[in-house]
């Protein structure tokens, strides 16, 4: 059997920002016996997880699941409302949003890329990584589009590379204030189930989403939640599409099937996650990933690291990043805390490489869970010698003993 952990005992902390650590009731789910994905069985179970999706989405429109990756479904929202040649406009906040960008130069669109800029000088890393989307420098670019040529805004709401969340509803607020017609697609991958998202409210016309983070499953599942806008959009959309059509497939959806072969077992795993994130109830669920943030981020300023995210009012629930000193490689330290503590920490990406790591606070955690990982970075930071203004660990018992989880026996 293949070896997947070199520990000789206990259980691997997996504290990337996904894929998350799959609860053992979702591993149970999915290891049950595959059916007929023509039967009625399954059929009960597609229009379940499909009505399950639209109320994680906050949405009363349909939303299209694919056997996919979260970048199966970023290429499927484009193809979907874009004719070859397409201006779309795009926002770096990160490497993700930067991935994105390509995926559409690809593509063979013409994106535009803003960003906020310049360097921040107390890290020496580029400011728009430390900060959410500037809806103002949105606004300000579609009121000069006076033909209307740009067909949609693309932006990130949780950006996984850096830990920063961007005011969704302010970039809705931004496109109407202009006067445009451009769609506003919105990439919630790290987001949905973690993060408030809020479809229907915010006027997103098209969101993507993947199972690996906040829904808790392995990876394999990618979503897209729709509006009207988008639906009458895709009718004359000209990028040459067949797998990630939506037509056929919301069409075959109003049975519970699919027009090809769905994951099954993956859609059983979808259907567990759904009763026990709705089952606690979705804003409950929400708030204690804002409250894990917090305590993770008492510990980071206990220790006199900068966090990745500069604006307090745009720290993720989903994950924090943090900056290692000038000198500091902290992709030796992620190294080395893995190889004596069985600990996972995300690295840095693209831009951030090797200036600082990321720790996962999401899905299937709780306060010990955090605790032995912040326990697990502390001893590292420590071994590599990194100065420390006090110990984090502390200032996190502090935290979640003094604010306990609502609901919680001791609450």
């Amino acid at each position: 059997m293949i070896s997947l952990d070199s520990h000789p005992s206990g259980r691997h902390f997996l504290q990337i920002p996904g894929p998350s650590p799959v609860p053992d009731r979702i591993l149970r789910a999915i290891s049950l016996p595959t059916i007929d994905h023509r039967g009625p069985e399954f059929a009960a179970l597609g229009k379940k997880v499909l009505v399950g999706m639209q109320q994680l989405f906050r949405t009363r429109h349909p939303v299209v699941i694919y056997p996919s990756s979260g970048t199966g479904a970023w290429e499927a929202a484009l193809v979907n409302v874009t004719s070859p040649g397409d201006p779309v406009l795009m926002y770096q906040t990160g490497h993700f949003a930067t991935l994105w960008q390509k995926m559409a130069l690809r593509l063979g669109l013409a994106p535009e890329f803003l960003a906020l800029p310049g360097i921040d000088e107390a890290t020496g890393l580029p400011r728009a990584w430390r900060h959410g989307v500037q809806s103002d420098l949105i606004e300000k670019r579609l009121r000069e589009d006076a033909g209307h040529a740009i067909r949609a805004v693309c932006v990130v709401h949780n950006e996984t590379s850096t830990g920063v969340v961007s005011d969704i509803a302010a970039v809705r607020r931004a496109i109407d204030a202009a006067g445009h017609p451009a769609l506003l697609l919105v990439d919630t991958i790290s987001g949905l189930a973690s993060a408030d998202y809020r479809h229907d409210d915010w006027g997103v016309d098209v969101a993507i989403s993947g199972s690996q983070k906040g829904l808790m499953l392995p990876p394999g599942l990618g979503f897209n939640a729709l509006s009207p806008k988008a639906i009458e959009a895709s009718k004359s959309a000209r990028m040459p599409r067949s797998y990630w059509a939506w037509d056929e497939i919301v069409e075959m959806n109003r049975g519970g099937y699919w027009p090809s072969t769905p994951c099954t077992n993956l859609l059983y795993g979808l259907s567990e996650s759904q009763d026990m994130l709705l089952g606690e109830g979705l804003d409950a669920v929400l708030a204690r990933h804002q409250r894990w943030g917090a305590g993770v981020r008492a510990a980071v300023h206990a220790w006199g690291l900068p966090v990745q995210c500069a604006d307090a009012r745009a720290h993720s629930p989903v994950l924090t990043g943090v900056v290692t000193p000038f000198g500091i490689d902290a992709d030796a330290l992620r190294q080395l805390i893995h190889a004596r503590f069985d600990l996972s920490l995300g690295t840095g990406l693209g831009k951030l490489r090797g200036r600082m790591f990321r720790i996962g606070h999401l899905g299937d955690s709780n306060d010990l869970t955090l605790m032995a990982a912040l326990g697990g970075v502390e001893m590292g930071l420590r071994l590599a010698a990194v100065p420390l203004a006090s110990s984090g660990v502390q200032a996190a018992m502090d935290y979640f003993s003094s604010h306990p989880q609502a609901g919680s026996l001791a609450a």
